[in-house]
C-alpha cells in the first residue's frame, strides 16, 4: 500500500465522518512521530465522542420511562434567574421528538455563550413545542422569587402550543393538572430539562443584553443582573432602576442607603 503523507494522514482522520479500518490499522503501524500524534489524537476524540453521547443517553432515561408507560409529549420545565438583584425570572417549557439527538445537550450553566446560542436555534427548530413565561422584577417583589418561577414556570406549560401528558420539572413542585415528577439537579439528568435550561438561560440573557444598552452603567450585558463588585458599585453610585427586585437584600439597602 501506498505511504500517505502526514497531512494525508490528518484528512483521513479528521476530515471524514467515518475512518475505515483497515488504513486505521496501517496508520496505527506507521512508526513516524508525527502519524503516531495524529492516531493518538483520533483516539482521544473518539473516546470523547463515546463519553458524550453515553453521557446523552443516560439523559434519557427519564423520557424513556414516561414512555414506556404511554406518555408522549413530556414537557421538560427549568428557569433562569432566580438569583440576581435585577430583571425578571424565565421559565420554558420544552417538548422534544422522540428521535432528538444533540450529543453535548446539558445544563447550560455548564456550557459556553456560544455553545448555548447553537443549541438554542437546534432546539428551536426541532422541538415539538417551546413555551416561555417571563415574570417581572417588580412582580418578584410582590409575590417572591419562589412563587414567581413557579408562576413562570406554569405560563411556559401554558405556552407550549400543544398539550403535554407529563411534566419533568428541575426541582420545584408545581400545582397542575398534569402528571409530573421534579428532578433534583433536572437539567443534568434529562435533556428534556437541559432543553429548557437553555432556552430559559438564552432568552434572559438577551433580555439582559438589551436592558444593557438602557443602563449601560449597571453592567447588565456581563453580569446578567447579578451582584458584581461592578454592580454593586453602580446601585451605590447610581441608584436602583425599575429593573431591580427591591426586595432582595443588596438593593433594599441600596435604597435605605440613598
Amino acid at each position: 500500500m501506498e505511504k500517505y503523507t502526514i497531512s494525508e494522514i490528518e484528512q483521513q482522520l479528521f476530515g471524514k465522518e467515518e475512518v475505515d479500518k483497515e488504513i486505521l490499522k496501517v496508520f496505527k503501524k506507521d512508526i513516524r512521530k508525527g502519524v503516531q500524534k495524529l492516531v493518538l489524537k483520533w483516539e482521544r476524540q473518539e473516546a470523547q465522542k463515546k463519553l458524550v453521547h453515553e453521557q446523552f443517553m443516560n439523559m434519557t432515561s427519564f423520557e424513556k420511562k414516561c414512555r414506556s408507560e404511554g406518555f408522549r409529549n413530556i414537557a421538560g420545565i427549568d428557569e433562569a434567574g432566580r438569583g440576581p438583584l435585577a430583571g425578571p425570572v424565565v421559565a420554558a417549557a420544552v417538548i422534544l421528538p422522540e428521535n432528538f439527538y444533540l450529543p453535548g445537550l446539558n445544563d447550560s450553566k455548564k456550557l459556553k455563550e456560544s455553545k448555548r446560542d447553537e443549541y438554542f436555534e437546534i432546539i428551536m427548530a426541532e422541538a415539538v413545542g417551546v413555551g416561555v413565561g417571563i415574570i417581572s422584577a417588580a412582580e418578584i417583589d410582590e409575590i417572591n422569587i419562589l412563587q414567581a418561577s413557579k408562576k413562570a414556570m406554569l405560563t411556559a406549560v401554558n405556552e407550549l402550543g400543544i398539550t403535554p401528558d407529563y411534566l419533568l420539572i428541575d426541582a420545584v413542585k408545581l400545582d397542575t393538572p398534569y402528571p409530573f415528577e421534579a428532578l433534583i439537579k433536572g437539567d443534568s439528568r434529562s435533556i428534556s430539562i437541559a432543553a429548557a435550561s437553555i432556552i430559559a438561560k438564552v432568552t434572559r440573557d438577551r433580555l439582559m443584553k438589551e436592558l444593557s444598552l438602557e443602563y449601560p452603567q449597571y453592567g447588565f450585558g456581563a453580569n446578567m443582573g447579578y451582584g458584581t463588585p461592578e454592580h454593586l458599585k453602580a446601585l451605590r453610585e447610581q441608584g436602583v432602576t425599575e429593573h431591580h427586585r427591591k426586595t432582595f437584600a443588596p438593593v433594599r439597602e441600596s435604597i435605605e442607603q440613598n
